[in-house]
């Protein structure tokens, strides 16, 4: 199975380096020196790593036989594919390859169907389900702990436990006016274990 891995960036110096937009939670795997990588497009790979770093919180990559800047920005905005076995899964068991987590039905604790996951977003702080709704629109679901409960893959599904007003109109302030009692939620969500 063909995975996107990341995406060239800007060339970095005079070197051939460039940065990269990093979309695999194991960079060290799947970009270190010697990954042989397709391309899209194909015309301009497959490219081999020779050295990575890095610099300011950016991926460097350097790439074989791209010598100099101007190799470098020819690059630009390639998309770099690795090659994944579909049986593969991360060390941790709560982690999960976006393949695997693509297409699940997304539901609620008592089965009502939300949708279905049709993207992945990876934010510095989290990541993010981007949910296709059944009347098709869309709705973006943080994933951590406290609201993706579970995740079926014998199933085929995730099991959500949404706060008020994310995947519905009907959200409630819980910081309102000094005569409203609130209901009891934080505004950065009830911890798992906690009465809300």
């Amino acid at each position: 199975m063909q995975l996107v891995v990341a995406r060239i960036g800007r060339a970095h110096g005079i070197k051939g380096e460039v940065t990269v937009e990093v979309r695999t939670d194991e960079p060290e795997l799947r970009l270190g020196p010697g990954a042989v990588l397709a391309t899209e497009p194909a015309s301009t790979g497959p490219l081999t790593v020779e050295t990575g770093r890095v610099h300011s919180g950016r991926l460097l990559l350097r790439f074989a036989g791209v010598g100099d800047r101007t190799g470098a920005e020819a690059l630009r905005n390639t998309l770099l594919i690795a090659e994944v076995d579909p049986q593969d899964m991360p060390e941790d068991p709560d982690e999960y390859y976006d393949h695997q987590l693509m297409d699940l039905d997304v539901v609620l604790a008592d089965d009502t169907e939300v949708g279905r996951i049709t993207e992945i977003t990876h934010l510095p702080s989290q990541d993010l389900f981007i949910v296709e709704r059944p009347d098709g629109t869309e709705v973006m679901i943080p994933f951590v702990e406290e609201i993706v409960t579970e995740i079926d893959l014998v199933e085929q599904r995730a099991v959500i436990d949404p706060p008020p007003g994310l995947i519905d109109d009907n959200a409630v302030v819980a910081a309102g006016s000094d005569d409203d009692e609130g209901d009891g939620t934080r505004p950065d969500g009830a911890r798992k274990g906690e009465p809300s």
